[in-house]
């Protein structure tokens, strides 16, 4: 009788206080994520600063099964897209999934919509999000290549050997510019990179606002530059240019904190943006798409 009031005690407790936490689900997406990264910077650069920092972790924490691509940081979107390609195949190989879902930043963005459309990837691919990506190319990449001309090349020539010493690898920092360039965006990449049917397309942009504070200070420039040449933007890409496919909104935090700049939206710098949630704003992406069927 001792023997079995204990046991009834021990399934009492184990009901009331149960010892394993039920897994999160909230991001367990059908088919697993690949985050395509942007210019500049790799996903595993010698700084030992991820390029999406908290973001993979928090995302992984709610279920999602997530892999990060790392094209090379200096280079146009043609080459990167290859890179992105074999990432992806190799992405599918490991996991047997059928498809996967990329959520792009910037140039990584791009990436993926030449892939899709121009390298035979489209059956692999269900979803494509593009965050803070110009898709419509950046007026920035026009003036700095106007520059570059000007000076007869050295200043694509010293951000090459910069990045060459940084990465190694094929670093070019002037096809970089001339595939983000409005001018090469709007009569060439657009319209040889058509949206495939049965892929779903969403975008998101963000902004910065006036004046520029805190680590906004470093896109004071072209920030300006671009609100006089396309209007609202975070630094480096407007909300003209990035919204492709189904536009879900712009990503503004505060004007307490000074917005939202190109980096913070992929986690930068370090996961402090006032009144930004980037990690959060992900768990929020993934799982909307998650509720989608991808």
């Amino acid at each position: 009788m001792k023997k079995l009031m204990i046991v009834f005690c021990f399934i009492f407790l184990i009901g009331a206080f149960p010892f394993v936490a039920s897994a999160d689900t909230t991001c367990a997406t059908k088919y697993p994520i690949v985050l395509s990264h942007g210019m500049g910077y790799t996903d595993t650069g010698k700084l030992g600063i991820g390029y999406w920092y908290n973001i993979p972790s928090t995302l992984t924490g709610h279920g999602a099964k997530v892999y990060q691509s790392n094209q090379t940081a200096m280079a146009s979107t043609a080459d990167r897209a290859a890179q992105l390609k074999t990432y992806v195949q190799q992405v599918l190989a490991t996991t047997g999934a059928a498809k996967v879902n990329i959520i792009g930043h910037s140039q990584g963005g791009l990436d993926a919509r030449w892939m899709i459309s121009n390298l035979g990837m489209a059956p692999y691919v269900a979803s494509l999000t593009t965050v803070a990506s110009p898709n419509r190319g950046s007026s920035i990449a026009d003036v700095l290549l106007g520059l570059d001309a000007d000076v007869g090349g050295w200043i694509s020539g010293l951000v090459t050997e910069i990045y060459l010493w940084m990465f190694g690898g094929q670093q070019n920092a002037k096809a970089g510019a001339k595939w983000l360039s409005v001018n090469f965006m709007t009569n060439t990449f657009n319209p040889e990179t058509p949206n495939i049917s049965g892929i779903y397309y969403q975008s998101w942009s963000s902004t910065m606002n006036f004046p520029p504070i805190l680590d906004k200070v470093l896109f004071s420039v072209s920030w300006a530059i671009l609100e006089w040449y396309e209007g609202s933007n975070d630094g480096l890409v407007s909300t003209w240019s990035a919204p492709w496919g189904t536009y879900r909104g712009n990503q503004g935090g505060s004007i307490f904190g000074g917005g939202v700049s190109h980096v913070n939206t992929c986690d930068q710098f370090l996961d402090f943006t006032p009144f930004f949630d980037a990690p959060g704003f992900y768990v929020s992406m993934v799982s909307d798409l998650k509720g989608k069927g991808y």
